[in-house]
């Protein structure tokens, strides 16, 4: 596009507006509108080959959040905020799964398939090498929190609040969820604050100074 779509000032200001809300208003949903904006920011975060070893489970039946809300220590979040994401990564990556992903590239960019024999055979090799190498569920789980990041990112510039979360047992997660392929590593709790309930919302936002974790060569 090639165009600013957003002031400096404005995007500044959204990212120091939000925080790790604590409180939510059960009573403010998000609306269908913004949820959907949401949903493909989130599917439009960037990933390793552009595979995506992950999914994202949207949870909104309040009586799965109730049955969740245990197995994250009783954090409110979990049921009070309008929507509840769980980001699961795979995992292992097959054969399969890349095959399942070139023909995907092939349907939507128009490509004959076997243009890309070069580029499948890349992606085998590196699968096959996370899998030998025992880091294939590391990789997996690390490019989940990548779409995580674009939530956040887009529900602050929404005007919507947005939690992440870790304090959660992933066993007990995916056990609730039916999850075998996939585990849950890490929460996303998005709604709006309560903020008169809320302890941490007028508190100043902390961040060590831009010398301390911003190194220029």
């Amino acid at each position: 596009m090639g165009k600013r779509l957003i002031e400096n000032e404005a995007l500044i200001e959204g990212l120091n507006w939000r925080y790790a809300t604590k409180q939510y208003d059960p009573n403010r949903k998000v609306s269908d509108a913004d949820w959907a904006t949401i949903e493909e920011a989130i599917s439009l975060a960037p990933s390793s080959f552009g595979i995506q070893p992950y999914k994202f489970i949207v949870i909104t039946d309040p009586a799965v959040r109730e049955k969740l809300k245990p197995a994250a220590y009783g954090q409110t979040p979990i049921t009070e905020a309008s929507h509840l994401v769980a980001f699961a990564y795979k995992k292992t990556l097959s054969d399969s799964d890349i095959e399942h992903f070139v023909e995907r590239i092939a349907e939507v960019r128009g490509t004959p398939r076997a243009t890309l024999f070069d580029y499948e055979n890349t992606m085998k090799g590196s699968a096959k090498r996370a899998v030998d190498g025992g880091y294939v569920e590391t990789w997996n789980s690390r490019q989940a929190y990548i779409p995580l990041g674009f939530l956040l990112y887009t529900a602050a510039l929404l005007g919507i609040d947005a939690t992440p979360m870790e304090g959660f047992d992933p066993a007990q997660f995916n056990e609730i969820l039916g999850l075998t392929d996939f585990s849950v590593t890490a929460l996303a709790a998005v709604g709006y604050r309560d903020a008169p309930n809320d302890w941490l919302e007028p508190l100043a936002k902390v961040r060590k100074p831009d010398n301390e974790i911003i190194q220029r060569v």
